[in-house]
């Protein structure tokens, strides 16, 4: 049966351990259309496009009249 011939440090239990814990920063692009910044893969939730074609209709901005 296998044994262990020294002990694990702390240090090194620690660091193991930590590995799953990890978090990564997501991956970001920027919209061909309107140059948003938004995941890749994804319609633009700016303008609605993906892929250089309009996917979503967006809904123009309200303009407030005086």
């Amino acid at each position: 049966m296998a044994v262990p011939k020294r002990r694990t440090s702390r240090t090194k239990r620690d660091m193991r351990r930590a590995n799953h814990d990890k978090v990564s920063a997501p991956a970001l692009t920027r919209c061909s259309n309107c140059g948003e910044v938004s995941r890749p893969h994804r319609v633009c939730a700016a303008c609605g496009f993906y892929g250089g074609q309009a996917v979503v209709e967006k809904p123009a901005p309200a303009t407030p009249e005086s």
